[in-house]
């Protein structure tokens, strides 16, 4: 069955992980994605990460990092610092629907393959630039990555544990969020100026999407406290600055997380652990109130959380409808019955892992089912099928891989 994007073309110049995460998911969409590559090492991810296991179960030459952003892709390796590359990113350009790239601002414009170039040849070209900074203002040319705009964006900030306990800090989130959160909203993005076009102007435009822009704005209802009340978040560890009981508990073995969200599961968390009087306590009889004096619920509930094991309160408390759940390890994020029903962990064929494991797109569409698609390419795998499509003859490719331009 064809995909919600069939008959759409990308071509992604992009590397790393936001450009590549953007791509990735609208060839999960049925997006037909071209993956430009630089001749020999392609793109810099290729050297990250962990390497997959093989069909004989030994470390082969794909790594995780790779694999994670670009399966449903077709590679295509070409020199753009020459000429005759150039050509044939234009070639390609005038037939893509979706052009999407992260170099530093302006570099693209060395070769000719800048938005306002690649527009004149083609008005329709949906063109997304993703940098660190964006494409104007006083940072624009400084290159960036994750833990930069971690960091500048406030996330780290009120992330980690609060001040005056052991280990007080600004920590860092434990993945590349910026990168990921900035593919997002390029998805959006390019599909709404796709929209645009088709529906409205019948031309493409340019989108600027900077990192630190986009992390700034996922940091949402946190900047609007701030901008609301002129106090700065502090950190709070697990827990919520403007919710209680809303954090980790330590059970018997280990924690688990209680998120309650209003007085009646307040209530219904109280009973379950046995302690009704506290839902009727005037301290902590309203959310604003339970918010205001955490230390001394805490100090009240932790005891109680401590007598039972993380699983036995888990039962408990999913009984008496108090939403909560275990901090998992990864090998038991794969195992939880729920991830199993959804078929999160899926696998697909490799030409040289064999049948590897991948995690599905979440989104689940009525009418329009995603599918596995092609795996993550091998470095230049599409190139001649790719450059015969575009109408080059036998001779002319080999010409260009003679002379190192593929």
């Amino acid at each position: 069955m064809a995909g919600a994007l069939d008959g759409v073309r990308v071509l992604d110049l992009s590397r790393v992980f936001s450009g590549p995460w953007a791509a990735q998911m609208l060839a999960d969409f049925g997006a037909d994605v071209i993956k430009v590559e630089r001749p020999g090492r392609g793109d810099d991810v290729r050297h990250q990460g962990y390497a997959m296991p093989g069909q004989d179960g030994l470390p082969g030459s794909e790594t995780s990092s790779f694999v994670a952003m670009n399966r449903g892709k077709r590679s295509l390796t070409i020199d753009i610092a020459r000429p005759e590359g150039q050509s044939v990113i234009r070639r390609l350009a005038r037939e893509a629907d979706i052009l999407i790239e992260n170099f530093k601002a302006g570099d693209l414009r060395r070769y000719g393959l800048d938005f306002e170039s690649l527009a004149a040849i083609n008005p329709r070209l949906v063109y997304c630039s993703i940098t660190g900074f964006g494409q104007d203002g006083p940072y624009s040319h400084l290159p960036g990555y994750d833990p930069l705009f971690q960091s500048m964006s406030g996330l780290m900030s009120v992330t980690g544990v609060p001040d005056g306990e052991p280990g007080a800090g600004p920590i860092k989130v434990g993945y590349s969020v910026s990168d990921l959160t900035a593919g997002f909203y390029a998805v959006c993005a390019i599909l709404a100026a796709l929209r645009h076009r088709d529906q409205v102007s019948g031309r493409g435009q340019h989108i600027d999407l900077a990192l630190l822009d986009a992390q700034i704005a996922a940091m949402s209802h946190i900047g609007m406290n701030y901008l609301a009340s002129g106090k700065l978040p502090p950190r709070t560890g697990t827990g919520s600055p403007i919710t209680a009981p809303f954090r980790a508990f330590a059970c018997r073995d280990g924690h688990l997380m209680v998120a309650v969200g209003n007085d009646s599961q307040f209530r219904s968390f109280c009973m379950a652990l046995g302690m009704p009087e506290l839902a009727d306590d005037p301290r902590f009889s309203t959310n604003p109130r339970r918010a205001a004096a955490q230390a001394e619920l805490s100090a009240l509930l932790e005891p109680a959380m401590q007598r039972r094991t993380a699983a036995e309160w888990n039962t408990v408390l999913q009984q008496a409808k108090v939403p909560c759940g275990p901090i998992y390890t990864l090998d038991q994020v794969f195992e939880d019955p729920q991830v199993r029903h959804r078929q999160v962990l899926a696998r697909m064929p490799h030409p040289r892992l064999g049948e590897m494991p991948y995690i599905r797109n979440p989104v689940h569409f009525s009418g329009t089912p995603i599918g596995a698609g092609l795996p993550p390419p091998m470095l230049g795998e599409h190139t001649v099928a790719i450059l015969k499509e575009l109408g080059l003859s036998p001779e002319e490719i080999a010409r260009l891989q003679a002379e190192g331009v593929l």
